[in-house]
């Protein structure tokens, strides 16, 4: 017989977006209800159908005295650095004594240093100066695992996934994996993303954009709201965990990747993609439909994903999906593209730690085509074990991640 799986538990978080910048204040916002989403300044964006966004505001991210080449760093990156450092302190990991080669790296990514890019071409044509060869250093998207792994030592096996907005829910699934295959000890995992003219340029030309809010499932919703932001998550043995007396927030028990083959920007109506992602998720961790109390939803707020996503949810669930709490953070932290499955596998976490059920806010008139209870606009006590989270993504790229809080291994 084969070696039992490592199980793959959570020991530290690190968030950085609108809503926050720790997992505390976070945490805070989302289950207040409060929305991080107003008008862009970043750049000018009042040529554009759409001029909000859920944008970090009140971060210092000029200057970082740990790091010497901060200053050099592009704003993704920057993002980054400061959510891997919140969870690297709270899992103890530069004082446990693990070996730098048995920590790994698996972020997943979007646009990355796109904002620096686009500046090196302002500098290029407009400016009499010649451009800072430094605003192309944050451009390659593995750039920022890479810094994480020069700055903390960490030498272990390094990826870096770009599957369009489920890039870093796929990085965790395969973060999950490398602990429970006994390739490495821990894992760092998550993903970055900062707002770009460029991609906001994308998605306005597309008009899959809300002009006045976040809106996911409501009747009078128009699209989606861009965000930005980090979060790193510290996967780890169960059993390395407790050798340490380390507590953790849950654990990844499984997840599920499949590809529509549909079309590169509208989901499958039918809604067979999502569903055979959640069923591929729930398969791979051995868990029932039964035993699903909570969704954190793809939810972006626009028409045809809100609707196809329920469609899914109503087949796979049948019956049982009347009694399920589904809800989009999307509405408060607007869509952080490739950072969004790490954002929201960070409120799934906490949503099982603290027994709460973060709200879709913004939610007024339902569609009756979106008929799931979506915890609409206040937050729900709720003592849930097992949640699921899906991110599906532009290419039909779907990943659902399936997490167990704490108190699933204290019965």
């Amino acid at each position: 017989m084969g070696m039992r799986p490592k199980e793959a538990v959570v020991t530290g978080i690190g968030v950085v977006c609108a809503l926050g910048h720790d997992k505390l204040s976070f945490w805070e916002a989302l289950r207040s209800g409060r929305s991080g989403i107003g008008p862009v300044d970043l750049f000018d964006a009042s040529q554009y159908r759409s001029r909000i966004a859920a944008q970090v505001r009140g971060l210092d991210l000029a200057t970082q005295p740990r790091i010497s080449s901060w200053h050099r760093l592009g704003r993704c990156d920057r993002l980054g650095l400061w959510a891997a450092d919140e969870a690297i302190h709270e899992a103890g990991l530069q004082e446990r004594g693990i070996a730098p080669g048995r920590i790994g790296i698996v972020l997943g990514a979007g646009a990355g240093g796109i904002l620096e890019a686009e500046r090196y071409r302002r500098e290029l044509h407009e400016s009499r100066r010649k451009p800072r060869p430094s605003l192309l250093m944050s451009f390659p998207a593995c750039n920022l695992a890479d810094l994480i792994g020069k700055v903390y030592g960490f030498s272990g096996p390094r990826s870096t996934i770009a599957t369009a907005c489920s890039s870093s829910a796929t990085a965790i699934g395969y973060a999950a994996e490398l602990i429970r295959s006994g390739r490495v000890d821990v894992v760092l995992t998550g993903g970055a993303e900062s707002l770009s003219e460029l991609t906001f340029a994308g998605f306005n030309g597309l008009r899959s954009v809300d002009r006045t809010t976040c809106r996911p499932f409501d009747r009078g919703r128009e699209g989606l709201v861009l965000g930005e932001g980090a979060s790193v998550l510290i996967l780890e043995s169960r059993e390395r965990a407790l050798a340490d007396g380390m507590t953790h927030y849950g654990a990844v028990l499984g997840y599920g990747i499949c590809a529509d083959a549909y079309h590169m920007t509208s989901p499958d109506p039918e809604g067979e993609g999502p569903r055979r992602s959640m069923a591929l998720a729930l398969a791979h961790a051995g868990i029932d439909v039964s035993a699903v109390e909570y969704i954190n939803a793809h939810g972006t707020g626009t028409p045809v994903n809100d609707r196809t996503e329920t469609l899914a949810i109503r087949r796979l669930f049948g019956a049982r999906a009347d009694s399920l709490a589904v809800s989009s953070t999307k509405s408060a932290h607007g869509h952080c593209l490739g950072a969004a499955g790490a954002v929201e596998a960070a409120a799934t976490l906490l949503a099982l730690h603290y027994g709460m059920l973060p709200p879709t806010i913004h939610l007024q008139e339902p569609d009756p085509d979106c008929d799931l209870d979506y915890v609409a606009n206040e937050a729900r006590l709720a003592a849930i074990e097992v949640a699921l989270s899906n991110s599906f993504a532009f290419g039909g790229n779907n990943t659902t991640l399936v997490f167990a809080g704490e108190s699933r291994f204290h019965r």
